[in-house]
């Protein structure tokens, strides 16, 4: 690969993993890192009524779920940066073909061709009926 696409390909990766590092501070401080009492606001000491406790259960539940998720890419994009510096970037894990520019600049972390990559979805759901 070229050192004018590898430097494209770590800046659009750089840029990725600076918006979910963003988005994940979103999420915890808004919901996650925060008691029910904070959440709500409410400086009462009553008690909260059963449909109020089980939204905001539910709503730092998703936050929580949305933070796992962004990790996991983040520990994708972080992998891709590594593989940038050993020369694997931009090779399938499976078939060792290259991987497609268009897949690469779509999905700068990806580690598989887009035909493994389909063989892999198909064999994790079945056979699809046509």
């Amino acid at each position: 690969m070229r050192k004018a696409d590898k430097e494209r390909y770590r800046k659009l990766l750089l840029e990725k993993r600076k918006a979910l590092l963003e988005d994940m501070g979103f999420h915890l401080d808004s919901q996650v890192s925060t008691t029910i009492r904070e959440s709500t606001g409410d400086i009462s000491s009553y008690s909260y009524h059963m449909a109020d406790q089980g939204t905001d259960a539910m709503e730092r539940e998703k936050a929580f779920m949305f933070a796992s998720r962004s990790g996991r890419l983040l520990y994708h994009i972080d992998e891709a940066l590594r593989r940038l510096e050993t020369d694997e970037f931009g090779k399938c894990h499976i078939c060792g073909k290259p991987i497609s520019k268009a897949r690469l600049t779509a999905v700068p972390h990806a580690r598989l061709c887009i035909e493994c990559k389909s063989a892999e979805e198909e064999s994790k759901t079945g056979p699809q009926k046509k």
